[in-house]
């Protein structure tokens, strides 16, 4: 709720980030209903990226973590998302989680750099979760990431490791302690 309470609360934080948080830009979910909210935060020199297609803070209205845009309707809004962010300002768009010919079409349109996350090769930069670059989530693994390492064994190992060693009282030793 750090930018859907009113605008004065949406710049309120997005200002607080910037300050106290050291961010340099802000990134906010959805289209279209929150142009108004984006126009307002960069009206304070606040940059923000925005987010749309998938967007992890409303999936539950999503029916879960499924494909944004496949139909029509859905592929127009996306479309009309995009293109009201870009208006109102917005330094780059996320494309999470929708066709990558859709992705495609909305990066041709942009002018604004847009980063995908499951959307194809077309987006102008990519990103992935590092947790799951790094094989840290055994549990779920979107289609759209690759495993670029598999390191929950060595950090289990070394937990396991850690656990031992406190119970048989080897760890901390006398080089580990004043």
């Amino acid at each position: 709720m750090s930018y859907q309470v009113d605008l004065a609360d949406a710049r309120r934080n997005a200002g607080r980030l910037i300050k106290e948080g050291g961010a340099h830009a802000v990134k906010l979910e959805g289209g279209v209903n929150v142009a108004e909210t984006i126009r307002s935060i960069v009206a304070m020199d606040v940059p923000v990226v925005a987010h749309i297609g998938l967007t992890p803070q409303s999936i539950h209205r999503m029916g879960g973590f499924r494909v944004q845009g496949r139909e029509e309707a859905q592929a127009n809004q996306l479309l009309a998302d995009a293109r009201a962010v870009a208006d109102a300002g917005a330094c780059a768009v996320v494309l999470e989680g929708i066709p990558a010919e859709l992705a495609k079409e909305i990066s041709a349109e942009l002018t604004i750099p847009t980063i995908g996350i499951g959307a194809g090769v077309d987006c102008d930069g990519q990103v992935l979760v590092i947790h799951d670059i790094l094989g840290l989530c055994e549990k779920y693994s979107p289609k759209f990431v690759k495993r670029f390492a598999d390191v929950s064994g060595t950090i289990r190992e070394g937990v396991d490791d850690y656990i031992r060693e406190v119970k048989d009282g080897s760890f901390p030793g006398p080089e580990h302690s004043f």
